[in-house]
């Protein structure tokens, strides 16, 4: 069983990967038990995501369906040894309280790429600290200051999935998230500096779609879309709901998102212009400090 006792995001990966690799050898799961030595029983939890394969078990499996790109063959036999590995986010038991949060973290840690479109919030793994703690304090349940410090050191840990630099990160804001005032200036202003500073690192891309292409901005809600391998292909898609975080698997979903976030991109400012943008509102901040808050 995957840790954590039930199907991970790992697992799903793995076994959908699996079964893909089996139908194009045109093989049936009989088959693919008898060369691992297993039950039929075995083969079809392995491909559904309830049970994790052992890293042995791949390189056979891959072997008898014919995979022969080592690169492929290396990624889903670490894959096999990730999915039984506990993730960081699990020691935090606000990670698992919302449903898909928890798959959502592993998709972001996995990541080698990560584009997003918001049209209302700051993206995630570029919130501030205080910018978390202004959202939480939305929420219409109180939270405990425990939850609180909790929910600031998730955000903490997973921006450190751009900031090690390993991720390629691309995210095109709406104009509106950017200067609507939030719920100080000391907010707003410290969260578009750490935007100016974070949109500067060399995989890391930000753009500005302008308030006016309403057009674009309407195209789609807000997503997160992930690519797991060396290809940006698109593999997972996530976006949040009030009480659940939705992850979409489906092929025709993902060339749909792609399609969408690469007409978000057209239409936005580029990087360069949207530095300029960010700078320029928060400018107008500073000039606002003379005021009283």
């Amino acid at each position: 069983m995957p840790a954590g006792g039930r199907p991970t995001v790992r697992s799903r990966r793995l076994g959908a990967a699996l079964r893909r690799y089996r139908e194009a050898a045109k093989l049936d799961q009989q088959h693919a038990a008898e060369h691992i030595v297993g039950s039929k029983t075995k083969i079809s939890r392995i491909e559904a995501g309830q049970v994790s394969a052992r890293p042995g078990d791949v390189r056979l499996l891959l072997e008898l369906y014919g995979v022969e790109d080592r690169n492929v063959c290396r990624r889903l036999e670490q894959l096999a040894r990730d999915s039984n590995k506990r993730g960081w986010w699990l020691n935090y038991p606000s990670a698992t309280k919302e449903e898909g949060y928890a798959d959502f973290i592993a998709l972001e840690t996995d990541a080698t790429y990560i584009r997003t479109w918001q049209p209302v919030f700051i993206p995630g793994l570029v919130q501030t600290d205080d910018y978390v703690k202004a959202l939480m304090d939305l929420s219409l349940t109180p939270n405990s200051p425990e939850e609180l410090d909790e929910a600031v050191a998730i955000r903490q840990a997973r921006r450190q999935t751009i900031e090690e630099g390993g991720t390629q990160y691309a995210a095109v804001i709406w104009e509106p998230a950017l200067t609507v005032p939030m719920p100080s200036r000391k907010v707003h202003r410290e969260q578009l500096l750490h935007l100016d500073n974070v949109a500067q690192r060399p995989n890391v891309s930000i753009q500005v779609l302008p308030l006016c292409d309403w057009r674009a901005a309407h195209l789609s809600s807000h997503f997160v879309m992930f690519s797991l391998g060396p290809e940006p292909a698109p593999e997972a898609v996530a976006y949040d709901t009030t009480t659940r975080t939705v992850i979409l698997e489906d092929l025709e979903e993902m060339t749909k998102h792609a399609r969408i976030f690469e007409a978000l991109r057209s239409a936005a400012l580029p990087p360069g212009q949207s530095l300029t943008f960010i700078r320029n509102v928060l400018k107008g901040i500073s000039e606002a400090e003379k005021d009283p808050e």
